[in-house]
């Protein structure tokens, strides 16, 4: 049964939930808990979105790796052989220590190195002391500011043909460009070594890279989307026949036997909606069966019950002439006459109950609504029993605060559930008092009737409402009754939209609530009074008023 209030946010419009960001939470917090489609196709974009992060931040470190390895090996052996050309070029020369001659050399060297490499930023400096026909320092576009003095020692200790380092070039306007410094020497004929610098642009691998990157990036997310849609489509195929079932399953408990699941192909699923229908025909048919079955023997205690009532009323005249005459016979006799009478009246008390217990199995039960004042009624009941509750030595007890206001009922059958409640009581309090409570709100009325004898288990508790059942079957009844009483209290409870429930503990007795919904009100929220009536419910005696009994045991 579904819960009579939700909360605020479950009954917020969807669209209107979802304008809301701060709804978002819960709404996706609830789709994940309702939807497998949404939970399956949630987890699916979420490892493959990982799998792509991995794979294409692999690919672009890879790539990136790559890329500059690529262009280190070409500035390295662009620079070597730029160098190797320019040295043949020095070693070619014939300067005769002229200083003059020596600084043309230089320069012509310079220019073919920018001739025989790829790039105009160069550098030349002398690594020897100070000589008077030394060439002067060479640079063209590369400032010595970026060059590293580490890089500078290793080129000057020699050893390694190259030496190279990834820098920040100057690109113009404040900015700055990666690129490599390639450093190597070189030697000036009459000279000495000189230091030997490359400065390479890395602008166009970047570049390069970028595209690279950005397009990887582009294809993942293309790819994720992709398998979002194909996922989310495929699991559509597969949860509609489901969610089919699903509804299909609701509509069978509702009582539609004769809905089916539409059944295409030969598929697992097709084999699945077969073997629904084939289980919903064979729970259709047996549930037939049994609807027959039942009918039948409501016909059978109807009829019967029916039928023994002619023959039942010429016993009932006979025996009542046979009691009333009783002083006219033998002790036996008037004692057989007695016993015929009083079970004559217990059988038409059975045969009642057993009509009424008919109608309710026939749905045939209609209520006969007035305004009735429930206190009032429960002061008529206590004073009708007041001479049965006097013979078990019982004090009876009303606490009525409310409920005196007229409710829509049919007094008839409260007034039945009342007595057959009391009776109890009495039959089974061991002489104690018992405390009979009306009470009310604004959406029902209830009255409890609250014994302290024996008392139930929780086993017997359970069963109480069963037809026929009684707690000991070996204790004799004192009042008579056909062990109908309390199961027809509940169906006429349950008739007037109220429930009829009972709390009981071995030695501290036992409380029965019927409670009574007011018209247009639902049994929701606080109820009058409690079913568990407290550890300090005999400490309530102390205020309660006897009705018309005053004699009887007080403990």
């Amino acid at each position: 049964m579904a819960p009579a209030s939700t909360p605020a946010a479950a009954s917020r419009p969807p669209v209107t939930a979802w304008r809301d960001w701060r709804a978002w939470p819960e709404s996706l917090a609830s789709l994940w808990r309702r939807s497998l489609r949404f939970r399956t196709v949630l987890i699916t974009v979420a490892l493959t979105a990982l799998a792509i992060l991995i794979a294409c931040v692999w690919m672009a470190l890879a790539i990136q790796n790559d890329l500059f390895q690529s262009r280190l090996q070409q500035v390295e052996s662009d620079s070597r052989r730029a160098t190797q050309a320019a040295q043949r070029y020095l070693d070619a020369a014939e300067p005769q220590g002229d200083a003059v001659q020596l600084q043309l050399l230089m320069k012509q060297a310079v220019r073919n190195l920018q001739q025989q490499s790829a790039t105009d930023m160069i550098a030349v400096y002398r690594i020897a002391k100070y000589s008077p026909i030394a060439p002067q320092d060479v640079t063209t576009g590369l400032e010595k500011s970026i060059i590293s003095a580490d890089l500078r020692a290793k080129v000057r200790a020699g050893g390694e043909p190259q030496w190279w380092q990834s820098v920040a070039l100057p690109a113009g306007e404040g900015q700055q460009v990666a690129g490599i410094i390639v450093g190597q020497q070189i030697t000036v004929p009459e000279v000495g070594p000189y230091e030997l610098y490359f400065a390479y642009d890395l602008g166009a691998a970047s570049q390069t890279l970028s595209f690279i990157q950005a397009t990887l990036w582009i294809v993942g997310i293309a790819l994720l989307i992709l398998i979002g849609a194909i996922a989310w489509f495929v699991l559509r195929s597969l949860t509609a026949p489901i969610s089919a079932a699903a509804e299909t399953s609701a509509k069978l408990a509702a009582g539609d036997f004769g809905e089916r699941l539409p059944v295409h192909g030969e598929d697992e699923l097709a084999t699945l909606g077969r073997s629904f229908n084939a289980m919903a025909d064979s729970i259709e048919s047996q549930i037939k069966e049994l609807a027959d079955l039942s009918l039948v023997q409501q016909r059978f205690v109807s009829d019967v019950s029916h039928e023994l009532r002619t023959p039942l009323t010429t016993i009932r005249l006979a025996s009542d002439m046979l009691n009333d005459s009783r002083d006219d016979f033998d002790p036996a006799t008037a004692r057989a006459a007695e016993l015929l009478h009083a079970q004559v009246q217990r059988f038409e008390t059975l045969l009642t109950d057993l009509l009424e217990i008919s109608r309710y199995d026939a749905g045939s039960v209609q209520l006969e609504l007035e305004p009735t004042s429930l206190a009032h009624l429960a002061e008529d009941v206590i004073a009708s029993m007041s001479q049965l509750a006097e013979q078990h030595h019982t004090s009876v007890r009303l606490v009525a605060p409310g409920a005196y206001s007229p409710v829509d009922m049919d007094p008839r059958r409260i007034r039945r559930i009342v007595r057959n409640l009391l009776g109890n009581a009495i039959e089974h309090g061991e002489g104690h008092p018992i405390v009979v409570t009306v009470d009310s709100n604004q959406q029902a009325v209830a009255i409890g009737v609250r014994d302290f004898g024996l008392g139930m288990t929780p086993e017997e508790t359970d069963r109480v409402f069963d037809r026929f059942w009684r707690a000991d079957p070996s204790r004799v009844r004192t009042i008579g009754g056909t062990g109908l009483g309390l199961s027809i209290s509940l169906g006429d409870a349950r008739l007037h939209g109220g429930t009829l429930a009972v709390w009981s503990a071995p030695g501290k007795g036992s409380n029965f609530v019927l409670t009574l919904p007011r018209a247009g009100q639902r049994l929701d929220g606080a109820m009058p009074i409690p079913v568990d009536p407290g550890e300090d419910a005999l400490a309530s005696l102390g205020a309660t008023q006897p009705i018309g009994v005053t004699s009887g045991s007080d403990s």
